[in-house]
């Protein structure tokens, strides 16, 4: 495979940022069909308007996996209190790690993650963390082997359907 490129996604950015993550969470959840609960998600959580909130939050950064300029994956981070549910000061937050379903297996999520990190040391965070879906067991072995370790559970709302996301963090050390 050619050479993947990671780069900060920017406003300019936002309608592939639009339509990667729609994808994405389309083909990693719809396990059992589209239904009203997902579309209704997927219009909310990935609409324009959200997505320039998240973009100009400046405790929120995306870094899209770039394969001739067509993004095949995306991740999102997040510190302070742009966090999901911690919201500690020591910790940062790896909200999404997505790659297109055709992309699996060709280590795009391992570069993803492994720009987390680097980031993650680069801002002296003791640790990230991170909630995967409870059936997302692929996801949920990729940071078990890269060292993450569950800590606890919280619930993900789907529409009117509530799932079990497992909650995992890494700790570094830091240098």
């Amino acid at each position: 495979m050619e050479s993947i490129e990671i780069k900060k996604v920017t406003l300019s950015d936002i309608e592939q940022l639009q339509k990667i993550g729609r994808q994405t969470f389309f083909e990693t959840f719809s396990t059992r069909g589209a239904d009203d609960n997902m579309t209704k998600y997927l219009n909310e959580s990935f609409s324009l308007e959200k997505l320039t909130i998240e973009l100009n939050e400046e405790c929120s950064e995306f870094y899209f996996a770039l394969l001739d300029n067509n993004a095949i994956g995306y991740l999102k981070l997040n510190v302070g209190q742009a966090q999901t549910e911690l919201k500690n000061d020591k910790a940062l937050e790896i909200e999404r790690i997505y790659v297109l379903q055709e992309f699996h297996g060709k280590k795009v999520g391992q570069l993803l993650y492994d720009e987390a990190i680097r980031i993650a040391e680069q801002k002296k965070v003791e640790y990230v963390w991170l909630g995967v879906w409870e059936n997302n067991l692929r996801a949920i072995g990729f940071y078990a082997k890269n060292g993450f370790v569950e800590f606890d559970k919280h619930l993900f709302k789907l529409g009117d359907k509530e799932e079990t996301d497992i909650m995992m963090k890494k700790v570094l050390v830091l240098n």
